[in-house]
């Protein structure tokens, strides 16, 4: 995604150095713990008392199987593994292959924030065996190839900071990049600034439908973004108190669906907060790639509140002057709050109620219903 100037960022890291349950972007309570030292995995099993032959258990201090999340996925070798992590800080990458179809990973404690998976590659970062810089879907802590994943109560964070970092202009710094098909989070969090979740697909000929329950997102720059059919129920998105002198200070969708789509990303019943101030924040913009100069972004809002953070005179604006955001496929449905507002008609377009009935998980997801599991 395009790059902003870089401006002082939030502390996150020393929030997650805090451990589990820290107060992670937000001034939030802390989460109820789950597990005790005695019972890491709480209602999981444990390796003595494994719930399957295909369950793995993670543990930081040596009480699982494997003491990093990417060490369980490696030995999974096969489908269907379920991967339980007890709570902590495992600071890493993990990548999930195509190989892992119907993997399962869980975070055992009652809260997302307990469990946490983070690393601070950037899309400028250098690679150690000095190949070049990372890229966008390289800086991904966490990367999901696999069909039929499956996460729980995890959060996902990318701490690279830009403040640490003033000599990189690769600011792009993924939390989760997720690629596959059937792929859903529930009750996760993702954290990062530009470039956050990145709901993608493997190619532009390949639908990938996904579907995120109960989700916590947050950033500043296009931290929503992808090629991928997705649905976020529920969800809430946050806008950061990004330190610069200009407006906007980012966006928070910029999808880039193929042409050929008939879906992009659907917002239901969601809610999107800001620590910016009023009016600081577009609610999207459009993104095609050079990958793929046909690409028609599509987004529905409907049924969610917005917050005073969007702009809602235009909540719309272009990432480049050649796609003009009202040739796209943006529209809202019934949404309330401050950002709502429809100020000037023409700048937030409305699906019409016959409109809104194609507008649903049903349709987008098609004979996939992960939320009858979403518990």
């Amino acid at each position: 995604m395009a790059t902003h100037s870089p401006g002082a960022a939030v502390g996150r890291r020393a929030l997650l150095a805090a451990g589990a349950g820290a107060a992670l972007a937000l001034a939030v309570s802390s989460p109820a713990r789950a597990v005790t030292d005695r019972a890491p995995f709480g209602p999981f099993g444990s390796p003595g008392a494994r719930h399957g032959s295909r369950t793995l258990y993670v543990h930081p201090g040596g009480l699982g199987d494997h003491t990093t999340v990417q060490g369980a996925v490696s030995a999974a070798g096969g489908t269907g593994f379920t991967i339980v992590v007890a709570p902590g800080v495992y600071r890493e990458v993990v990548t999930v292959g195509e190989d892992l179809a119907g993997l399962t990973l869980i975070g055992a404690g009652r809260d997302p924030r307990d469990t946490v998976i983070v690393y601070d590659n950037a899309a400028g970062t250098l690679k150690p065996d000095g190949s070049g810089t990372y890229g966008t879907s390289g800086s991904a802590t966490t990367t999901v190839r696999a069909a039929g994943f499956t996460a729980r109560r995890i959060t996902f964070a990318n701490d690279w900071l830009r403040a640490d970092h003033p000599e990189i202009s690769g600011t792009q710094a993924v939390a989760v990049k997720v690629s596959g098909d059937r792929s859903a989070f529930h009750h996760c969090r993702f954290l990062g600034h530009q470039d956050t979740l990145y709901a993608d697909s493997p190619s532009v000929s390949t639908v990938a439908r996904q579907f995120f329950s109960h989700c916590y997102a947050e950033g500043d720059v296009d931290f929503v973004f992808g090629r991928g059919r997705a649905v976020f129920e529920h969800c809430r998105f946050h806008t950061l108190a990004r330190d610069v002198d200009f407006t906007p200070k980012g966006m928070v969708f910029a999808p880039s669906t193929a042409r050929d789509n008939p879906y992009g990303y659907l917002a239901v019943r969601c809610r999107i907060s800001s620590a910016a101030q009023d009016g600081a924040y577009k609610l999207s913009r459009p993104w095609v790639p050079s990958s793929d100069p046909t690409a028609w972004p599509s987004l529905v809002v409907r049924d969610s509140v917005i917050g005073p953070g969007i702009d809602a005179v235009q909540p719309y604006t272009n990432m480049r002057d050649a796609y003009p955001w009202q040739a796209q496929r943006f529209a809202e449905y019934r949404n309330s709050g401050p950002g709502a507002r429809v100020i000037v008609p023409e700048n937030r377009p409305q699906l019409t109620a016959a409109q809104a009935r194609s507008a649903t998980r049903e349709v987008y997801l098609g004979d996939w219903a992960p939320w009858r599991n979403a518990g």
